[in-house]
């Protein structure tokens, strides 16, 4: 099509200027070290960055401290991330309170759980701060943790600043940017199933008003299960021109390019886990997916005072995602039947669901806003940010739904996984156009040095168009179904009070608003109904301690949402009348003790129920909604042996979790280790141990179905060398 031709020109040209930039990068390495060893070297041992008295722009528009903002904030360092070896943005997103992960081929592999709430439309992603707008529940970029500067985690309704679809929280990935100085850094690694990555990535200075930063990765796999091949390609690069202090041009372009892994879960046996199948994979032998995205972005900044400050972003999104793939497997039991009310041979597996899918989604979308400091009285300030923002999504909805269906059953044990039968062909069915727009503003007033009252609003329109797509005698003919328009407003207040500086107090109202699927795809059956709304009422505090050594967060919460769609009777209308709820608190602490100890820990206890809610005939009332653990707990344990010597050890825990509204089938917790040594060769060089899943354990990341689990990887060893340039 004629936007992927622009978009092609416009990505070559932005590869084309990282090319010329990196081709530059080890003279200006050679010219940095001149000026100082401790420039560009690789230090291991340092302690985990401390960010509640550092600005983040991902909990308010007005670049508040964690402390200043009354708001659960939790940051994931790009570094420690590495340092950790989390394999995935999921998995290192995972690190941070309260947020689980629920990621399974259909959704891209990248979605989440947070404060009771799960999935693509609960959960908003984004990128640098700007929204990521799922199709069909599918977002699958960025997923390569080498990229990340940080992972920004606001946790609970977050719809006043980003929009619809954020009613449990948001997760803000923040992409490394250039640096004053030139720094490279570059990784390769080896492990167990045959899983080999290498990534390289320098930024620093082209002159005196330029600056640039490129990054490439690669990351292959042989998998845990039989035909477990994986493969993907990351790349950026950035440019930013500074003519003066008070004024910035960034331009960035990303590329990702994925083959993930085709494994659609492990069935149970007779309702549990037979560990003889642990390594199976049931998908046929030409099963396929890939996920192709490319971004391109530009940001303005000026501050023509002390007093306004203006910032404008338009980005533009193209994402191609392929499936093809035998998707469902149960286990047919002694009766001839097994998951689903489906019958088949006994002693077998039942495989079925043959789906050809294909998404072609193109975003584009401007963000800008103003901003006013000033002082209202003595020891009385005012900061306004007031903006809006406009979004255009275009998707089509390729498959080949009518195709025969491919039912077959398998020995489990030993079988030809056979191939994807496909009768009807992978075409377009339907396509939309969604255009969202919003204004919104935010508000701040210090009343003294220890009391501030922070205020937000926003009032966005989304419009979604659809089209059914039929082959009458074999030509293409595209039919008008519907337009529907959501109006949302949403606002949140609240108080902090910081009786010393390192330490605050909050309170908040806060309300969201989450679409009853997917907004992009809204289906004819969601039609007639508005979206899904929610409120949270929040209150914590937050702690800077040992000189700034330790920190420490603590918050307790209730949301609520309602507009639920519920079904009295099997013979009642449907009806948007159910309502759900979750409370909990979440808590953290990080800290350096002496001898080169250190502790990062979090946990989460919440309770999630439906407080009204009937479907089909069946009242699931105080009944947990799937994907929902309600206990979560992270630890991570360092050691700085020496100047040379790091360890860490990790501690991941999951509670148990339902698959369904009825919590007949529920998948256990489970509890992983994970562990690096890092000894340094040189200045410049280091090698990492790592060991992921040390005790072995067997144990399913989410459900694909109600009996078909998708298991976690097992114990693995892995060797890398890092380097610093």
């Amino acid at each position: 099509m004629l936007y992927h031709y622009r978009f092609g020109a416009v990505h070559l040209g932005l590869w084309g200027g990282a090319a010329l930039v990196l081709g530059t990068g080890p003279a200006w390495a050679q010219k940095v070290e001149g000026q100082g060893a401790d420039a560009t070297v690789l230090v291991v041992g340092t302690r985990d960055k401390q960010a509640l008295d550092t600005p983040n722009a991902t909990g308010s528009r007005l670049g508040l401290t964690p402390l200043e903002t009354p708001a659960s904030i939790a940051s994931v360092d790009g570094d420690t991330i590495r340092a950790r070896g989390d394999l995935s943005i999921v998995e290192a997103t995972t690190r941070a309170p309260g947020i689980a992960s629920v990621a399974n081929p259909g959704n891209g592999g990248t979605a989440l759980s947070a404060r009771g709430f799960s999935g693509q439309g609960s959960v908003l992603q984004l990128i640098d701060g700007v929204r990521l707008f799922p199709a069909a529940g599918t977002i699958t970029f960025p997923t390569d943790p080498w990229m990340v500067e940080r992972i920004d985690v606001l946790s609970g309704p977050a719809s006043v600043l980003y929009g619809q679809g954020a009613l449990g929280g948001a997760v803000n990935v923040v992409m490394r940017k250039p640096t004053a100085q030139t720094h490279g850094q570059a990784e390769i690694g080896y492990g167990a199933q045959d899983n080999v990555r290498a990534a390289a990535g320098i930024g620093g200075p082209l002159g005196e008003t330029l600056g640039y930063r490129v990054d490439a990765s690669y990351r292959r796999s042989d998998g845990y299960v039989d035909r477990g091949h994986s493969d993907s390609v990351a790349l950026s690069g950035t440019l930013k021109w500074t003519p003066s202090p008070m004024f910035a041009v960034t331009v960035r372009g990303d590329h990702g390019d994925q083959r993930p892994i085709g494994y659609f879960g492990t069935p149970l046996i007779d309702g549990r886990l037979d560990l003889r199948v642990r390594d199976r994979n049931y998908n046929v032998g030409d099963g396929r997916m890939r996920f192709r995205d490319d971004r391109a972005s530009v940001q303005i900044d000026w501050t023509p005072s002390a007093v306004i400050s203006l910032s404008n972003i338009a980005y533009y999104l193209t994402s191609d995602r392929f499936w093809r793939n035998l998707e469902t497997y149960c286990w047919v039991a002694a009766s001839g039947s097994c998951a689903g009310g489906s019958t088949g041979t006994p002693g077998t597996i039942r495989r079925s669901s043959n789906y050809g899918i294909r998404h072609d989604q193109t975003q584009w979308g401007d963000q800008a806003s103003v901003t006013w400091r000033t002082g209202l009285a003595p020891g009385i300030a005012n900061a306004l940010v007031v903006g809006g923002e406009a979004n255009l999504v275009r998707f089509t909805h390729e498959n080949d739904f009518g195709s025969d269906a491919q039912v077959d059953a398998v020995d489990p044990f030993v079988f030809d996984p056979g191939r994807f039968l496909d009768t009807q062909g992978i075409a377009p069915r339907y396509r939309t156009r969604t255009t969202a727009l919003a204004v919104f503003a935010e508000d701040r007033v210090t009343l003294g040095a220890k009391w501030s009252v922070i205020g937000g609003f926003r009032y966005e329109e989304n419009q979604v168009r659809r089209w059914a797509i039929a082959y009458p005698g074999g030509t293409r003919t595209d039919s008008f179904v519907f337009e529907k328009t959501f109006r949302n407003a949403t606002w949140r207040a609240g108080v902090v009070y910081q009786p010393v500086p390192t330490l605050s107090l909050y309170a908040q109202y806060a309300t969201g608003v989450d679409p009853l699927g997917t907004l992009t795809t809204v289906s004819t059956g969601q039609v007639a109904f508005s979206n899904a709304r929610g409120h949270q009422v929040e209150a914590g505090a937050k702690w800077l301690f040992l000189g700034g050594r330790g920190s420490a967060t603590l918050a307790a919460y209730r949301i609520v949402k309602t507009g639920l769609l519920a079904q009295r009777t099997l013979s009642s209308p449907v009806e948007q009348v159910g309502q759900r709820s979750a409370q909990g608190i979440e808590a953290a602490v990080s800290v350096d003790l002496p001898r080169g100890f250190g502790i990062d820990a979090n946990g989460t206890v919440l309770d999630a129920r439906f407080d009204d809610f009937r479907s089909s005939g069946v009242d699931y009332t105080g009944r947990t909604p799937p994907n929902v653990p309600e206990t979560l707990g992270n630890l991570w344990l360092r050691w700085d042996a020496s100047a040379k010597v790091q360890a860490r050890a990790g501690l991941r825990y999951v509670g148990p979790r339902f698959s369904d509204n009825g919590n007949v089938f529920r998948i256990p917790g489970y509890a992983t280790v994970d562990g690096t040594l890092s000894y340094t060769l040189s200045p410049r060089l280091a090698l990492d141990l790592r060991v992921y899943n040390l005790f072995d354990k067997a144990y399913a990341v989410t459900a694909y179905g109600d009996q078909q689990w998708l298991l976690g990887r097992p114990r693995a060893l892995d060797m890398g060398i890092r380097a610093a340039f």
